[in-house]
């Protein structure tokens, strides 16, 4: 009884915690980077970027502290965990929630290199957090429509030539890329639409994946498959942390190597996109089941 009536004020602080400490931090990376627009020297420009993510690793730390600022918070990681804040990962997770950015953020935020992200070109206008991810050199993806290419062949391939440019970045300073290979968070509805084959995932999307690794794989030092389970998938995870009620989170690292033949032309080489969507399938039924077994032995 007590707990549901503790619901309201423990949703006003977290909310609260969060919206401010982003925007302050976000507006601090900002001003941290504004500088890169008057002064396009490379030099500059990776200093200015090496102080604008450790900025970004105060937020990182800020969401850390979201988890367990109105409740206790049990984390339970399994798996590898000897990982380096000076070299460069790839991660390959599942997607149940916009809490599974902050998730990862606490797992960065200790002991990778500070995530990035592929975002949609709409979000650069979101206020603060388009700028701020444009400071800390976040590639914004703006993909053409057939109809478009049609008219314009030109633009046949520009996307990704653009964001290949955009990725050469990511050379000077270590960086953890992230990919939700499912392309979207999971719900019952995508599920069934799907036809998904598998049990608690939905069919993962390669084409991202081969794309970073055709781009920068010869720089990774690893591939981190991570599988993050949340207790009650009856409730949004965004709901059970700002309203004090997520006590525990299950995340499950496996590294891999960046072997020579999960790198290639996945756009243009058949046989290797049948190779790759095949390793990628073999990835997930492994997802499905950890998530099995948690379910099974640890939450219940």
């Amino acid at each position: 009884m007590l707990t549901t009536l503790l619901i309201p004020f423990r949703l006003l602080i977290n909310f609260t915690f969060a919206l401010v400490s982003t925007a302050v931090i976000g507006a601090i990376i900002i001003l941290v980077g504004l500088p890169k627009l008057l002064l396009p020297i490379p030099a500059v420009q990776r200093v200015l970027s090496t102080w604008a993510n450790a900025v970004f690793r105060l937020w990182g730390y800020a969401m850390s502290v979201l988890f367990r600022l109105t409740q206790p918070m049990r984390w339970h990681i399994d798996g590898d965990s000897q990982l380096h804040r000076d070299r460069w990962y790839m991660i390959m997770a599942n997607h149940r929630s916009w809490v599974d950015i902050l998730v990862l953020m606490h797992l960065a935020c200790r002991n990778m290199p500070m995530p990035r992200f592929f975002l949609k070109q709409q979000l650069i206008w979101v206020p603060i957090v388009g700028l701020g991810c444009w400071t800390l050199d976040m590639p914004f993806m703006k993909r053409y429509s057939r109809e478009q290419i049609a008219k314009n062949p030109k633009l046949q391939g520009k996307d990704i030539e653009t964001t290949r440019k955009k990725c050469q970045k990511f050379r000077h300073i270590p960086t953890t890329v992230i990919n939700f290979c499912e392309g979207t968070r999971f719900t019952p509805e995508k599920h069934a639409k799907r036809n998904s084959s598998f049990q608690h995932l939905l069919p993962p999307k390669a084409g991202g994946t081969a794309f970073a690794l055709q781009i920068m794989g010869n720089q990774f030092d690893a591939i981190l498959d991570i599988t993050i389970v949340y207790p009650d998938d009856k409730k949004p995870a965004v709901w059970q942390l700002l309203s004090g009620q997520l006590r525990d989170v299950y995340v499950n690292v496996e590294t891999l190597p960046v072997t020579e033949d999960l790198i290639g032309d996945y756009f243009a080489d058949e046989a290797f996109k049948t190779h790759f969507q095949d390793w990628m399938n073999k990835r997930w039924l492994r997802k499905d089941e950890i998530i099995n077994r948690v379910r099974a032995e640890f939450f219940n």
